[in-house]
C-alpha cells in the first residue's frame, strides 16, 4: 500500500500535465479553423503573429526553419507549420488536435456545399457567381500583402533579394509538379555555393590571369634585354617580387590553399540575424537538449518516413493490379498521390486534382470551378478542396457523400503530416550544420517568391459569372481591380483582417450585381 500513494500523485501530476497540453491546443487554436481566410500565404503570417510575436510558443529562427522546411516538402504548407508548432510546444496528441481542430470547420463546410452543389442545376442564380468573384478579388489582395510582408522577412541581403525574384519569376513563366521542388533545391544550392564562397577562388584566379600573363612577359622581355647587353645566359626564373606582392594582396583576406576555407570565411548574415559558427562541417555535434525541436530521435524520424514510403507503394501497387478496384478506393488513392507529390501548397494543388478527378469522370468541369471560386473564400487549408471533390464523386456514383469526403479528407492530408513528422526527428539532428542553415536560406528565400504566383493564377481566373464558368481574369473589369485593391490597402494601412476583407468583398460583389442590374446590362 505504500508503494501506490508515490504511484497515483505522479500520475495524477502526468494528467493534469497532458490536460494542460490539451487545453493550450484548444485555447489557442479553436477559431482558426473558423477566421483563417486567405489560404497559405495569409496562414504563415497568422502563425507568425500569432505563435512568435504573441504567445512566443517558438523563436524568430525555428519559425524560418519550419517554414522553410514545410515548403520544402510535399503536402499542405500551413498546416504542417501549425502541426509542428503544436508538436514542438506541446508533443503529439496535442498537435493531432491542434490539425482536427485547425481542418474539420473547413472540411464539413466544404462537404455542406458538396451536396448542395450535387442538387442543383446547371447555372447558379447570378448574385451567387457576383458573390464568388468578390471573394476571389479580395484574396487576391490578401495573398499579394501576405506575401510582401513574408519577403521583407525572407531578404536579408541581396542574394535572398534576388532568389524571391527569380522565384517568383520562374513560378509565373511554368508550373509543373517537379518544378517548384526543383527551383527550392536549386535556390538552397546557390545559397550554399554563395555563402561558402566555393567559387571565390576560381573567379579570382580567371581575373588575375591576364594580369599574371602581363606581367609575366613585361619581366621575361626586360630580363632578356639585360641578359643580350651583358652577355649572360637567361634563366627561368623561380620566383617574381612583383606577381608575389600582387598575389598577397588579392589573398590577404582568404585561407591558404592547404585550409579548409569553410573554417577561415564566416557566413554572412543569416535570416535569422546570426552570424554561422567557424567550425568544420565534418565535426560531430551535439543539439543541446534545450534548442531540439522534438523529442523524437533521428532513427524514428528515419523510420517514419520508411514507413510512410511502405504504405505509398502498398497503396500504389493495389490501384494497379487490382482488376477492378472499388470507386472509392480509386478515390483514395489518387488523393494519396497527389498529397504525396504536390509541392508548393494551395497554388499547385488545384491544377493536379483536376487531372485526378475531372479527367476521371468523376467530377464536371462546372462543379470543379465552382468548388475552386468557393474554398478561396473559405477558412483554413485549401487541400479542404479534396473534401469537395471526394463528396462529389460518391455522390455521382450513388455512394455516401461523407464516405468520399472522409477520404478525400485522409488521402490528401496523411502524407504530408506523416512525412513532416518523421523530418522534425531528422532535423534535429541536421539543424545545425552550416550547409544546412545556408541551404534553408535559399529555400526560404524562394519559397516566399513562389507565393507570388498564387496571387497571378488566382487572378487569371478570379472573375466567374453565367457565360465564363471556368474563369477569367480579374482585370477584364476595373471594379474587380479597385475589390482587390481595397483588400490589399485595407490589410496594409489599417488593419483590416482576411475575414473582414473577404467580407467586404463578397459584398463589394453583391453591389457591382445590383448596379449592373439596376442598369440593365
Amino acid at each position: 500500500m505504500g508503494l501506490k500513494k508515490p504511484w497515483a500523485v505522479s500520475d495524477v501530476l502526468s494528467w493534469d500535465s497532458i490536460a494542460a497540453k490539451f487545453w493550450n491546443t484548444v485555447s489557442q487554436t479553436w477559431y482558426l479553423g473558423f477566421t483563417s481566410f486567405g489560404g497559405p500565404p495569409v496562414h504563415f503570417k497568422i502563425f507568425h503573429d500569432k505563435f512568435v510575436a504573441k504567445l512566443q510558443w517558438i523563436d524568430e529562427q525555428v519559425y524560418q526553419e519550419l517554414f522553410s522546411v514545410c515548403q520544402a516538402f510535399s503536402g499542405p504548407g500551413s498546416t504542417k507549420m501549425l502541426y509542428c508548432i503544436n508538436l514542438i510546444h506541446d508533443g503529439f496528441l496535442p498537435a493531432v488536435l491542434g490539425f482536427l481542430i485547425w481542418s474539420l470547420p473547413g472540411a464539413l463546410g466544404m462537404l455542406g456545399l458538396a451536396i448542395g452543389i450535387s442538387n442543383i442545376g446547371e447555372t447558379l442564380p447570378r448574385p451567387v457567381y457576383a458573390l464568388l468573384s468578390g471573394l476571389n478579388a479580395a484574396t487576391v489582395g490578401i495573398i499579394a500583402l501576405a506575401a510582401v510582408q513574408l519577403a521583407h522577412k525572407a531578404i536579408t541581403d541581396k542574394l535572398t533579394r534576388v532568389l524571391v525574384f527569380l522565384g517568383a519569376a520562374a513560378g509565373l513563366l511554368y508550373n509543373a509538379l517537379w518544378y517548384f521542388p526543383l527551383l527550392m533545391l536549386l535556390a538552397g544550392i546557390i545559397s550554399v555555393v554563395h555563402d561558402f564562397r566555393w567559387l571565390h577562388p576560381p573567379v579570382k584566379a580567371i581575373a588575375r590571369t591576364p594580369q599574371t600573363l602581363r606581367a609575366k612577359l613585361t619581366g621575361r622581355r626586360r630580363r632578356g634585354d639585360t641578359a643580350a647587353e651583358e652577355g649572360v645566359e637567361l634563366a627561368e626564373p623561380t620566383t617574381h617580387t612583383h606577381t608575389r606582392q600582387n598575389d598577397s594582396r588579392d589573398t590577404k583576406n582568404t585561407s591558404p590553399p592547404h585550409l579548409d576555407n569553410d573554417d577561415q570565411q564566416p557566413l554572412p548574415q543569416t535570416s535569422q540575424g546570426e552570424a554561422a559558427e567557424a567550425e568544420d562541417d565534418d565535426t560531430a555535434r551535439v543539439v543541446p537538449q534545450s534548442h531540439r525541436l522534438t523529442t523524437m530521435s533521428w532513427p524514428a524520424g528515419l523510420g517514419l518516413i520508411i514507413l510512410f514510403l511502405l504504405t505509398f507503394i502498398v497503396v500504389l501497387v493495389l490501384r494497379g493490379t487490382l482488376p477492378s478496384p472499388p470507386l472509392l478506393y480509386r478515390l483514395f488513392a489518387n488523393m494519396y498521390l497527389a498529397g504525396t507529390i504536390i509541392f508548393g501548397g494551395g497554388p499547385v494543388v488545384i491544377p493536379l486534382l483536376r487531372e485526378y478527378v475531372v479527367a476521371e469522370g468523376w467530377v464536371s468541369p462546372r462543379d470543379f470551378l465552382i468548388g475552386l471560386a468557393l474554398i478561396q473564400g473559405f477558412p483554413g487549408p485549401n487541400f479542404n478542396f479534396a473534401v469537395y471533390l471526394g463528396a462529389l464523386t460518391a455522390t455521382g456514383a450513388g455512394q455516401s457523400p461523407a464516405a468520399g469526403a472522409l477520404l478525400g479528407y485522409l488521402g490528401i492530408f496523411l502524407p504530408g503530416l506523416m512525412t513532416v513528422h518523421g523530418t522534425m526527428g531528422i532535423w534535429t539532428a541536421i539543424r545545425s550544420w552550416r550547409w544546412v542553415r545556408s541551404a534553408l536560406r535559399g529555400v526560404n528565400a524562394a519559397a516566399v517568391g513562389l507565393i507570388y504566383t498564387a496571387v497571378y493564377r488566382l487572378w487569371q481566373i478570379g472573375w466567374i459569372d453565367e457565360g465564363f464558368e471556368r474563369g477569367t481574369s480579374l482585370a477584364d473589369d476595373p471594379w474587380w481591380v479597385v475589390v482587390t485593391a481595397t483588400s490589399y490597402v485595407g490589410g496594409c494601412w489599417f488593419g483590416v483582417s482576411p475575414p473582414v476583407a473577404c467580407v467586404l468583398g463578397a459584398v463589394l460583389g453583391l453591389v457591382r450585381y445590383g448596379v449592373v442590374q439596376g442598369q440593365g446590362l
